[in-house]
């Protein structure tokens, strides 16, 4: 049986030759060599081995978005259960625990009535803003405004000549009326 130093060195070696054939893949967890001198060889790196400079950047542990995204997700599953055993455990069952305080089970009822509330008033008011905002059906904002740009016009082109490209224009609402609705007659 060999010794776990043994078996350390030889693997920093496995991955040594790896590193330098070039047809191998390289992974942080494992390398698989392609070369065509040797049969196909997998060797696991250790992620405490620092002598082998291959591994990770030197940054160790989770990103701080990761935390707060679990410890929101534990909160938030804490939350709940203590809301509902709160809303829906009988008055006596709780006392025989010992929890005397607790807040009036109307609230139970009236925190999320007042939140449903809130958000559908919210929803009717952006609506409702929207509704103020944009000009009536009637109004000529809706066909011109500051940005609309009138189709030019190019002079007599002599012969030969291609036609350039036209730069970017509204269609006016006449030649629209005259393709959609002449031919209906």
């Amino acid at each position: 049986m060999r010794s776990i130093g043994t078996l350390r060195c030889m693997k920093n070696e496995t991955l040594k030759e790896a590193m330098e054939e070039p047809h191998s893949v390289s992974s942080p967890r494992r390398i698989l060599s392609l070369s065509k001198k040797k049969r196909a060889s997998v060797s696991f790196s250790d992620p405490d081995d620092k002598a082998s400079g291959f591994g990770l950047s030197g940054e160790h542990g989770p990103k701080p978005s990761e935390v707060y995204g679990f410890v929101g997700s534990i909160t938030t599953v804490v939350a709940t259960v203590i809301f509902f055993t709160w809303a829906y455990v009988p008055e006596h069952w709780l006392h025989a625990v010992g929890i005397y305080y607790y807040p009036s089970r109307y609230w139970a009822l009236a925190v999320p009535t007042y939140i449903v509330v809130t958000v559908a008033l919210a929803l009717a008011f952006y609506i409702g803003l929207n509704f103020l905002s944009t000009p009536p059906p009637t109004s000529l904002n809706t066909l011109f405004d500051e940005f609309t740009r009138d189709p030019s016009i190019f002079g007599p082109l002599g012969e030969g000549d291609e036609l350039p490209i036209e730069p970017l224009s509204d269609i006016p609402i006449e030649e629209i009326n005259r393709l959609m609705f002449d031919d209906v007659n």
